[in-house]
């Protein structure tokens, strides 16, 4: 069975885009909450999110196929750029050995909210004929093959919050096993609309804190009501160990286990005792062979809504203790849905070759329920050595990855 590396990341966020950005970002505990610019959201029940701001997709695509796509296919292709780069490979000299999993919870919905409103006023004369294909969740990871010529596997996960973490795992486990020799992996999100904001928000999941936005997201606080909506794309470049050090690549990370399963609880709410998301962790931890002590953070999926946080944390709290720190990413940019997963793998990454962990700016009193060594409102500066990242999505689906340094 074959080791798997990571030798590129590209990440699009609402704290950033690019991963110099990103860094500097979490260094000062930037918070991209803000009220929505991108429409009206006046009548809304929610008018806050984590929106990116001077993004031109026209600096990564083509302006042609930019009018034919939707905003989260722009999101994936910018990533998928950036980590090529870095990753310093010509796919097509693995073309047919190189898989894409790119995934998303919900696809193109400002195409779809756009275009309904078009039929709506209009009639259907004025629908676009590249709606179907603008909408469909399949389409990042399908434009970017035909974007670089890639013939491998190709597919687009779908588990909600969880997908880009499904997208890592399965991507790894076609690359341990030889189905391929590379993966382009991650998922990509754009749902600042007001039909997408507007039904969170009447199904009680976003954070209500309209005039207040930077304080909006609170991950473990006491006083947390739901999550910021938050978009964005993340891709990693994956590889069997031995194509990486074949061609001279620079191995940034390595995979070394996962774990996925369901809760089987409910549509939307996690097992309240965290059950489903520990065995998660502790089957990714017994894939790597990693004991729990060995563990030195955790970047959590937690959203900063009142079960689910209290949930995962009692995960947590039961298989590794105090030991760990323990930090969510959504503290800073929102919650990225189906690229959550694969923006916060980035930016975990990030934190281990910098030897530090961000802060959560709003962790002003920690939930009396949770009992984990939380990071608060100033960074901490410690070796990372392996880690857990965690991602959780309506559905009951559970994925847990533990990823470390690089030894050879």
């Amino acid at each position: 069975m074959r080791r798997v590396v990571i030798t590129g990341m590209g990440i699009v966020s609402p704290i950033g885009i690019g991963k110099e950005q990103v860094l500097r970002s979490m260094e000062e505990s930037r918070i991209a909450a803000d009220k929505i610019h991108s429409f009206d959201a006046s009548n809304l029940p929610v008018r806050i999110a984590a929106e990116i701001k001077d993004f031109d997709p026209e600096s990564f695509i083509d302006k042609k196929l930019c009018r034919r796509t939707d905003r989260f296919v722009h999101f994936a292709l910018a990533a998928t750029k950036e980590a090529l780069d870095q990753a310093k490979i010509n796919v097509s000299d693995f073309s047919e050995r190189t898989a894409v999993l790119i995934a998303s919870g919900m696809g193109g919905f400002i195409t779809l909210d756009t275009e309904n409103g078009k039929f709506i006023s209009s009639g259907p004369s004025k629908v676009s004929p590249f709606l179907i294909p603008m909408l469909l969740i399949n389409m990042a990871s399908g434009i970017v093959a035909i974007e670089y010529g890639i013939k491998g596997p190709n597919l687009a996960p779908v588990s909600a919050c969880a997908a880009s973490g499904h997208a890592v795992a399965i991507g790894t486990m076609l690359v341990r096993h030889g189905y391929a020799d590379v993966a382009i992996v991650g998922g990509a999100e754009a749902t600042i609309a007001p039909l997408p904001i507007t039904g969170f928000a009447n199904m009680k999941a976003l954070s209500n804190r309209n005039e207040e936005p930077q304080k909006a997201s609170r991950p473990f606080d006491v006083d947390r009501d739901g999550f910021v909506m938050g978009e964005g794309g993340a891709v990693l470049v994956i590889e069997a160990e031995e194509i990486a050090r074949q061609r001279g690549a620079q191995i940034l990370a390595e995979i070394k286990g996962f774990g996925m399963n369901d809760d089987a609880h409910h549509m939307s709410a996690p097992d309240p005792e965290g059950a489903g998301a520990e065995k998660a962790m502790k089957m990714a931890l017994q894939d790597a062979r990693v004991d729990p002590d060995q563990i030195d953070y955790v970047s959590c999926h937690a959203t900063s809504t009142p079960a689910g946080d209290l949930a995962e944390a009692k995960a947590i709290e039961r298989l590794l203790g105090k030991r760990a720190y323990v930090n969510s990413s959504k503290a800073l940019m929102g919650h990225l849905l189906g690229a959550a997963a694969a923006a916060e793998l980035v930016i975990a990454i990030l934190q281990m070759q910098n030897d530090f962990i961000h802060a959560m700016p709003n962790l002003d009193n920690l939930d009396p329920q949770i009992n984990i060594n939380a990071v608060g409102k100033t960074p901490v500066r410690t070796r990372i050595n392996n880690f857990v990242k965690n991602s959780f999505g309506f559905g009951g689906h559970n994925v847990s990855l533990v990823v470390g340094r690089y030894q050879g």
